[in-house]
């Protein structure tokens, strides 16, 4: 018995010539992802790709990373049979016998790519479904809200048998979007960020401010968890953390207190996109969400993007925070963010901090600062971790 896995396009389908550039990438990434698992083959054919192992390939390894490369709207495991129908009829319920077991109701639905092929789609069903239904007497026929699908898709050169499609995690293929650098710090909203823009094929590095001693190295260890879980989806993803402690220290000792926040972000920009230049990033990403906290109202946002020189993508910008951690769960970061070790974003948090920031006040507090050194310093001593 050989067992493939089949791939469906999700949006890819929509990119007229470019499909095959996309389906390209999509493949580079699925390689990259099963590198370790053994010899593997990618066959594209017909809207499908084909993933097929040799012997000892862990199957059901591949599947759960297969999971959650983005592009993919849906997948099956597959018994590949040669072109004989009564292959079929004879290892269909055993392939699919665990599936058939459970379900009450089935039916079974037939693609025949190969019009050569001497059934047609309405005899195959008929026949295979008659057959299933000796071998599992339990079972009933529903052609219209069946709890199992048995499908049968006879292709140029082989048949394959499958049961429901597995739902991908969709979105394009990371790395056919651009580059950009997420502004990462240990709480809830910033790795959903990233997971957000991954989805939409942006391929992401990181950047994260510490701010010792009044962070610990424990805090820069949660980001570096948080980051492995987001890179199982958007894979290789380079952390350079930046030390903020003089910046944050000469706000806090020459800036109005309720402005703080403001320009200590304004800041955190100023380095990022120096950063993210250098690593060829064409925007920078942040968890902010409108209203959220004082320092995510509009006008706080104006005065922050005013220093700018990239797009800022805040792609949860009108999320409440039920919705940013349900995404949390799903991606399995939630239970990391929420440990209780203080980022740089937490320190030093003004007691009255401006709602309504004018940028002209913001600029003129900011004058009290040497800003270009600053940057300088805080970005010629960065530190760099891989996360595959």
């Amino acid at each position: 018995m050989k067992e493939v896995i089949l791939i469906k396009n999700g949006e890819l389908a929509l990119k007229g010539l470019n499909r095959r550039t996309f389906e390209d990438v999509m493949i580079k990434n699925m390689r990259r992802r099963l590198s370790d698992l053994g010899a593997v083959t990618f066959t594209p054919a017909q809207s499908t790709i084909k993933i097929e192992g040799e012997d000892g390939f862990d199957l059901d390894e591949a599947v759960e990373r297969i999971s959650r490369v983005f592009g993919i709207a849906g997948f099956s495991r597959a018994l590949k049979l040669d072109k004989d129908f009564d292959l079929v009829l004879e290892q269909t319920g055993s392939y699919l016998e665990q599936q058939l077991l459970e379900a009450k109701t089935f039916k079974v639905a037939a693609k025949r790519s190969d019009k050569k092929f001497p059934f047609d789609s309405p005899k195959i069903c008929l026949e295979l479904g008659g057959k299933l239904l000796e071998q599992f007497p339990h079972l009933e026929v529903d052609v219209h809200n069946p709890e199992l699908t048995v499908m049968v898709e006879v292709r140029d050169r082989d048949i394959f048998v499958h049961a429901n499609q597995l739902k991908g995690a969709g979105g394009m293929p990371v790395g056919t979007a651009g580059k950009a650098a997420l502004m990462v710090s240990g709480g809830i909203d910033s790795p959903v960020a990233g997971w957000m823009m991954a989805k939409r094929g942006v391929e992401l590095t990181a950047i994260h401010f510490a701010s010792p001693p009044y962070t610990s190295e424990r805090a820069e260890q949660k980001v570096l968890d948080l980051l492995k879980k987001v890179a199982r989806y958007a894979g290789r993803i380079e952390l350079t953390i930046v030390e903020f402690t003089e910046i944050q220290e000469a706000i806090r000792d020459k800036c109005p207190e309720d402005l703080f926040t403001i320009i200590m972000r304004r800041l955190m920009v100023l380095c990022a996109q120096r950063i993210a230049s250098r690593s060829g990033c064409g925007a920078l990403i942040t968890g902010e969400s409108l209203g959220q906290v004082a320092s995510q109202t509009m006008g706080a946002i104006a005065c922050t993007d005013a220093v700018a020189d990239v797009p800022v993508f805040r792609p949860l910008i009108g999320m409440d925070k039920d919705e940013i951690i349900s995404i949390s769960r799903k991606i399995d970061t939630f239970d990391i963010s929420i440990l209780p070790f203080e980022d740089c974003c937490t320190v030093f948090t003004p007691r009255h901090p401006r709602t309504r920031p004018k940028l002209h006040d913001v600029e003129a507090a900011e004058a009290a600062l040497n800003v270009g050194e600053l940057v300088e310093r805080a970005i010629e001593n960065v530190r760099k971790v891989v996360i595959n």
